[in-house]
């Protein structure tokens, strides 16, 4: 189950990666969600994700705390 809700929380990372605050919102929601090393997996896809939208990087202090 919980991988289904990290396979979820990428899908939804990537649909809403037009859109910074929505972005951020999710990013939030996701570290609150996942268990530790799925987050550790999120913040390598999240790179990836800036790397391609650089615009998103302002969400990059979440992923910091």
């Amino acid at each position: 189950m919980a991988r289904a809700m990290f396979e979820y929380t990428k899908t939804v990372l990537q649909k809403v990666s037009f859109d910074t605050t929505l972005f951020c919102k999710e990013v939030q929601k996701a570290l609150e969600r996942l268990l530790p090393y799925e987050v550790e997996e999120l913040k390598v896809y999240i790179q990836s994700l800036v790397q391609q939208n650089p615009k998103l990087d302002q969400c990059l202090i979440y992923l910091n705390p």
